[in-house]
Formats: structure tokens, C-alpha cells, sequence
């Protein structure tokens, strides 16, 4: 099988295709013939000499991706079968013709979504409602900053955030962006490069702060974050974005906001966590995708690339200027109608 490849840590151009063993699923695995897959800021970094897979998983890019199941192994118990179609949160290996995968790592493509939307889901959607509902603990009526707001991640968290009744409050790097977001359901969005996001989200809320901040920068927005954080709050870290080094008392001014810094990554998780993350997704969330229902949820997807241009879609999302997710399309869509053996 093709597969996207890279012989030594550097820039985008040292990606290209590989033909490479197509895996076989094991026990309690499903093989998946791949549509398409999105790009992740961990497919950068990795790609970069920065962020190795975890042990036992695939060295091959790409952690979410859409498909076709063509073969169960070994003592699958779930309900998948051959030629449904579904989409898969991964540990890597998305960005190939074929990827195996647990078969609690996988769900069904929701009603009215093609293969390529339903690419965008898996990664960004389920660390957003990790992020808010298993580490956040977001309530209604609670406010919700949410850092990079046009990422994959970000107008995952919007919605989601509206969807628990939240009032979800956006940072981007630009008014395009935060129009566009504000679309999805941000009661406001603050532009980082033209003015304070602490001072405008004390504002917005008439002194009382955040309740919730998702974060992906790190260093860089501590002293704001922390400033603009409601007594109590929590602060919720999963990149590095802005690095790593802190200097200053964060300690002392996080102790008295009483405020929880709390920290979540969720390609490193094991098998069991994961297959109950996307359990818990699939009852709580997935249905609210079906496009014939109000208060529809709807992945954002940018620009789609065919597998073979993979170089010009990493130097794009370098250039930060991608409004929701980016996608490889790995194989066209089967006909219309075809979702139906997988959809739920």
C-alpha cells in the first residue's frame, strides 16, 4: 500500500509516498481501507523529530481517518462488519491507503456526512469533549475561553461548549477567523495580535473571568491566562504551542485565584481509555451530527489535498492560516448511499 513517509526529521518537503507492507488487523482489530484523514499539529511535530508515536503504535502520520472496514480480526465482538463505513481515532497510520484499528476506536459515520467531513471528527472532536466534559467538568452557564478558536480543536470546543450550555469565548489571529467562529456559536472572540485577550475576557464578563480556559499555547499566556481566570477555575493545558518555559510567580498567583491547572494529552492514552472516550462520544454526541436534526454539530473542514500533495498541506497549516481542520483525501467517497451500511 501507499503511504505518507519521511526518511528525516525537517520540513514538509521531505514528505512523500512510500510503498509500504499493508498491515493486518490482529485480535480484536478492523481493517480499514482508508478515504481520508486529517492533519494534526502532532503530525508537524512529529514529522519535525519532536513528538515520537507511542510505543507499540504505527510510525506512519495521521491520527483520525475515514473509511471502509474490509476485514474483522480475531475475536472482534462489536458490531462492525465488512464494508461498513466508519470513521477512527488513532495512535498513527491514518495517512496510508490502510490502517488497522481497535475496534472501540471506531464509530459510525454520521447520517449526511461525507467520508472526507467525517475525517475531521475523530482527533479534534474527542480531545474537545475530553478537554471540556472528563477534565473540565464544564457547567451550564459556566464561561469557557478557548485558546487557537479557529483550530480543528477550537470550533470543536465552541460548539460543544454551546451544546453544554456554556458561553464559549474565542482567541484567533485574525477578524476573518473570529467572524467565522462567532458563526459557530463564540458569544465573542479577541484578536491575540491586536490587544489584551485577558483584560477584553474580564471585560466580556464584567470582572468575574474565565470558568474554564483551554489552552494549547502554554508559556507565552500564562500571566494572562492566569489573570483572567475566575476564582476556582480551571485551566486546562494540552500544547506547547507558546513553549514550555515559565518564568515568574504563576504558582503564588494561581494560588490565590484557588485556581486548578490541569493537563491532558490524548494520543498517549492506553486502549481501554480511549475505547470509553469514544463509547461515551458516540451516545453523548455523535447523534447531534445527523444533518436532519436542529442544533446540528458540524465539522469545519478547510481544504482537502489528495494524499500525493501532502507536502503542500503541512506547509499550509504551518502558515496557521487553516479555519477548522485540513484533509487528505486518500480515496475518492464510494457512491452516494453507501453510508448507510455505517451510518447511525
Amino acid at each position: 500500500m501507499l503511504a505518507v513517509a519521511f526518511d528525516q526529521p525537517g520540513g514538509p518537503e521531505n514528505l512523500y509516498l512510500k510503498e509500504v507492507a499493508k498491515p493486518e488487523p490482529g485480535p480484536g482489530e478492523v481493517l480499514l481501507k482508508v478515504a481520508a484523514s486529517a492533519l494534526n499539529r502532532a503530525d508537524v511535530l512529529q514529522r519535525r523529530g519532536q513528538y515520537n508515536p507511542p510505543a507499540g503504535a504505527s510510525d506512519i502520520l495521521g491520527l483520525e481517518a475515514s473509511g471502509q472496514v474490509v476485514k474483522v480480526g480475531p475475536g472482534c465482538q462489536g458490531p462492525w462488519k465488512q464494508g461498513q463505513l466508519a470513521m477512527a481515532l488513532l495512535a498513527g497510520g491514518g495517512q496510508a491507503e490502510y490502517v488497522v484499528v481497535p475496534e472501540g476506536h471506531l464509530m459510525p459515520v454520521p447520517k449526511g456526512l461525507t467520508l472526507t467531513q467525517a475525517a475531521a471528527i475523530p482527533e479534534a472532536w474527542l480531545t474537545a469533549f475530553q478537554l471540556l466534559q472528563v477534565v473540565g467538568q464544564v457547567k451550564a452557564g459556566e464561561t469557557v475561553l478557548i485558546h487557537a478558536g479557529s483550530s480543528g480543536v477550537g470550533t470543536a470546543a465552541v460548539q460543544l461548549a454551546r451544546q453544554a450550555g456554556a458561553i464559549p469565548l474565542v482567541t484567533a489571529g485574525s477578524l476573518d477567523k473570529i467572524e467565522a467562529v462567532e458563526k459557530l456559536g463564540a458569544a465573542a472572540g479577541f484578536n491575540y495580535k491586536e490587544g489584551d485577550f485577558s483584560a477584553a475576557t474580564l471585560e466580556f464578563t464584567k470582572g468575574a473571568g474565565a470558568n474554564i480556559i483551554l489552552d494549547c499555547v502554554g508559556a507565552s499566556y500564562w500571566e494572562k491566562n492566569v489573570a483572567c481566570l475566575a476564582p476556582d477555575g480551571r485551566w486546562v493545558l494540552y500544547g506547547l504551542m507558546g513553549g514550555a518555559e515559565v518564568h515568574g510567580e504563576l504558582l503564588s498567583k494561581l494560588l490565590a485565584k484557588r485556581g486548578s491547572l490541569l493537563t491532558s494529552l490524548l494520543r498517549s492514552r492506553d486502549k481501554k481509555y480511549k475505547a470509553e472516550l469514544v463509547a461515551a462520544f458516540t451516545q453523548q454526541i455523535l447523534p447531534h451530527f445527523a444533518q436532519d436534526k436542529p442544533g446540528v454539530l458540524r465539522p469545519v473542514v478547510d481544504r482537502v489535498y489528495p494524499m500525493k500533495q501532502v507536502a503542500e498541506a503541512h506547509a499550509y497549516m504551518e502558515q496557521n492560516k487553516n479555519l477548522g481542520k485540513i484533509v487528505l483525501e486518500v480515496a475518492p467517497d464510494p457512491e452516494p448511499g453507501a453510508a448507510g451500511a455505517g451510518a447511525q
